[in-house]
């Protein structure tokens, strides 16, 4: 039995799905199949039901799932041990992003990290926040940049980078555009466009609406603030921004703080305890870059 053996295992438990595996460990699908079929012979048993669109886990392939994870994480802590009195970094670095990111700072600190610690494979997976933050819990990501609303999860080390307020953001011809102020009401009466659910600036949206019992009509969804400006001038609805993304958009978009929405829309780093000394030395790198907000 090899440690990669167990690498592919648990890949295409979690990913449920032998090509999402094998690009998630960078060898071809044939390869994972074939090394798994082998850890199957030497254990004796099936660990997945292939028989379904989607792999499922058989009876042993639970019981095996958890050693296998404690295995290749007593591994890793080999070399992040020898690491700590060396100073040489080694392993594997999975950083989830929240999906429609082009922060700039954020790039520059994986570029230092990895000019620094070249010894470390560093993966990106872009998700929505609820599901980077569950990543984390899980062991599957080190650490992720996620939005949220008010505050970072509190079961999870965490660093905020920006807290900021909302905005609408309209083109020039649109009623709300000559108005001085704006309110949760005034925005509700239009249709809006906004970030899917499960991300931090849709989240602190909802949240303010709600307090206030207000459900306005979320005409589109996406994931970018790019296509949220997008849609919003073409007159498709009011886009929902935060402060640092308008200004972007000053060309074609109008855009004014909604001044009753008091949850604030954050940016977040967060890491789950004890964090590696890899996820240490990002995290260092990115507050060189980008420190704490306030």
């Amino acid at each position: 039995m090899e440690l990669r053996q167990l690498e592919y295992f648990v890949a295409v438990a979690e990913e449920r799905n032998f090509t999402r595996a094998a690009e998630r460990v960078n060898i071809s699908q044939s390869g994972v199949s074939a090394q798994i079929r082998q850890l199957e012979r030497e254990l004796g048993a099936e660990l997945f039901d292939r028989s379904a669109r989607a792999v499922t886990l058989t009876v042993a392939g639970k019981a095996a799932l958890e050693p296998a994870r404690a295995a290749l994480a007593a591994a890793a802590s080999v070399g992040q041990a020898v690491g700590e009195v060396t100073g040489l970094i080694r392993g594997r670095l999975t950083f989830g992003m929240v999906v429609g990111c082009t922060l700039t700072p954020l790039f520059e600190a994986l570029a230092a990290f990895h000019r620094a610690h070249p010894g470390v494979t560093v993966s990106l997976l872009e998700d929505g926040s609820d599901r980077l933050a569950e990543g984390v819990r899980a062991g599957t990501l080190d650490v992720a940049l996620i939005g949220a609303a008010e505050a970072a999860p509190a079961d999870l080390g965490s660093s905020t980078l920006l807290s900021e307020r909302l905005v609408a953001a309209v083109p020039p011809d649109h009623p709300l555009a000559g108005r001085r102020r704006l309110t949760l009401r005034l925005v509700a009466e239009h249709p809006v466009v906004c970030m899917p659910r499960g991300t931090g600036l849709r989240t602190a949206f909802d949240h303010a609406c709600a307090a206030r019992g207000l459900r306005p009509t979320i005409a589109l969804q996406a994931g970018a603030a790019d296509a949220i400006a997008d849609l919003a001038a073409r007159g498709l609805g009011v886009a929902v921004l935060s402060e640092s993304m308008a200004p972007a958009y000053a060309d074609r978009l109008t855009a004014r703080v909604i001044e009753d929405a008091d949850t604030p829309a954050l940016l977040a780093m967060v890491w789950k305890h004890p964090a590696s000394a890899a996820t240490r030395a990002f995290l260092t790198a990115v507050h060189r870059e980008w420190p704490p907000a306030g």
